[in-house]
């Protein structure tokens, strides 16, 4: 961190979510002014992508960690699940029982029923028909 870093950083303080500054305006990380109502700058286009290819990673490493047979799916089953812990994080999608037991012993059309028919499903609709096709089929 350079010396401008540095100072900026102690008179600003760093903060890791988002919080109302002195001015009331939506804050986060060192100072940026995220909020619209505010004059904020928002993300940038490259500040947007280097988060999703983070968060891409650690759901990514979630789901490695938490279910052996992750790592040998194909690429699209891969990116199924990958959308759908993104969506609704690795606690949540745990509890599909089911689904991922038969994701385990490569019945995959099975696993696609079973995630097809529940709550998840009716509250995404047509991103649920695209991830359990994904699942069922292998094919983007």
């Amino acid at each position: 961190m350079s010396k401008l870093e540095e100072m900026i950083t102690v008179h600003e303080g760093r903060r890791r979510f988002v919080y109302r500054c002195t001015s009331k305006a939506l804050t986060v990380g060192v100072g940026r002014n995220i909020d619209a109502n505010k004059g904020g700058l928002g993300l940038s286009d490259d500040e947007i992508a280097y988060l999703l290819s983070n968060d891409i990673e650690r759901v990514r490493k979630e789901l490695t960690g938490a279910f052996s047979w992750f790592e040998h799916l194909d690429e699209v089953r891969q990116a199924a699940m990958i959308d759908m812990c993104f969506n609704m994080g690795i606690t949540s999608l745990r509890k599909f029982r089911k689904a991922l037991a038969s994701m385990s012993i490569k019945n995959y059309h099975e696993a696609a029923r079973h995630f097809y028919d529940s709550r998840w499903a009716e509250q995404v609709k047509g991103r649920a028909i695209k991830i359990c096709k994904m699942i069922e089929t292998g094919e983007w």
